[in-house]
């Protein structure tokens, strides 16, 4: 298997990894090293449970939250991600109460991986401007 065709099944894992929040997945795909933010935590996370926090923290205002690869492009140990985010914002996000907004918003992540094709870092293009857009916050 080349490298695109492994980049791709990684991604596809990694999408029911995060939309199942299957800690054996996230153990699997991520280094556990590999240092996450999310501004619910001033410190950064690490590893496949620190990547699973922030998609908890998605699920505390979004319970139904959803990613879905739309587009994927990969070099070498760069993978570029489209994802469509879905959900319905049902609990507190970011200190704003639940709208019951449905949303749906096209975030960019680009995803490092090291030589055993494991995640080492995941730089998100901003997308929380169209989740607030969603939720009627802006």
């Amino acid at each position: 298997m080349n490298l695109t065709e492994r980049n791709k099944e990684l991604m596809k894992k990694f999408e029911t990894m995060i939309n199942t929040a299957d800690e054996t997945l996230a153990d699997e795909l991520v280094s556990s090293d590999a240092p996450f933010f999310t501004p619910a935590s001033p410190e950064p996370l690490y590893g496949g449970k620190g990547y699973l926090s922030v998609v908890h923290w998605m699920r505390s205002g979004f319970s139904d939250v959803q990613w879905h690869i739309k587009d994927m492009v990969t070099e070498k140990d760069k993978v570029a991600v489209k994802w469509e985010l879905t959900g319905t914002h049902d609990g507190e996000f970011l200190g704003i109460k639940p709208t019951g907004n449905k949303i749906s918003v096209c975030v960019m992540n680009f995803y490092y991986l090291n030589k055993d094709g494991k995640v080492i870092n995941d730089i998100a293009a901003e997308g929380m401007i169209g989740i607030l857009k969603g939720i009627g916050a802006v």
